[in-house]
């Protein structure tokens, strides 16, 4: 009996002492967001990459003002506001310097190329993000796309097409990504995405370039450009590139 009663005072005291452990941390941790809410203030914020906008504007799209909290805010959903609320904003970083200033890093991004629909031309950035709309006539400066339509087109939205458009949008994003990224996009006229068996580029307004749908594009890209550098100044045609490997260049 008596070994039953020292049995029970044992497993007591590890009870107690597991619930004053638990006490502990939860005392520590509350002390710790008590502190941190405390002194980590924002005292100054530091826009920077920022031309189209101000660095006020910047500021604002982000909903963060003097003495919210540094430490505590979501980043996260910092960058989202600002990327939403400024449509040629096309990536933000967020950056805490403890123990009062927050940096915000952005790109901005340009209209390159316009999709003509609702009697208004659609504006597209390089990476497929809807950043304006235009006149009709104020998108004929911009590289026209021709054999898509955008399924319910949003500002500061990526391009999204219904089943039938799918593959050409896909088709698109990819080749504006690729574009973009070799800095071909701004010597491209147009996109005709019509025909079933291949994509058409005008390019440095001089080439019909022919390419495949299911084309590897980063190849294709290459080789054009190493095509186009053993051209004269003064040839125009077509480049026609639906063989694997192979390239026919067909003069005007």
């Amino acid at each position: 009996m008596a070994r039953r009663r020292r049995s029970n005072r044992r497993s007591n005291r590890g009870r107690f002492a597991f619930l004053y452990r638990l006490l502990t941390f939860v005392v520590i941790c509350g002390a710790i967001v008590a502190a941190l809410a405390l002194f980590f203030k924002v005292e100054t914020i530091e826009v920077e990459g920022n031309e189209r906008y101000t660095a006020e504007e910047v500021v604002a799209a982000s909903g963060i003002g003097v003495g919210d909290n540094l430490f505590l805010m979501d980043k996260y959903e910092v960058a989202a506001r600002i990327h939403g609320n400024l449509n040629y904003v096309e990536t933000v970083q967020i950056k805490r310097d403890l123990p009062s200033t927050l940096h915000i890093t952005v790109t901005e991004c340009s209209a390159m190329v316009a999709i003509e629909q609702e009697e208004v031309a659609w504006l597209i950035s390089g990476t497929g993000k809807i950043v304006d709309t235009v006149t009709i006539d104020g998108g004929k400066s911009y590289a026209q796309v021709t054999g898509l339509t955008l399924l319910q087109p949003q500002i500061g939205k990526s391009i999204q097409a219904d089943g039938d458009n799918d593959r050409a949008c896909q088709t698109l994003l990819g080749l504006l990504e690729r574009l973009h990224s070799k800095d071909m996009l701004a010597d491209v006229q147009a996109i005709h995405l019509e025909d079933a068996s291949h994509v058409t580029l005008r390019y440095l307004d001089r080439f019909n370039v022919v390419i495949p749908w299911d084309a590897d594009m980063d190849y294709k890209l290459n080789y054009l450009l190493a095509v186009v550098e053993k051209l004269e100044d003064n040839e125009h045609g077509t480049i026609n590139m639906t063989q694997d490997r192979k390239v026919n260049f067909i003069p005007d």
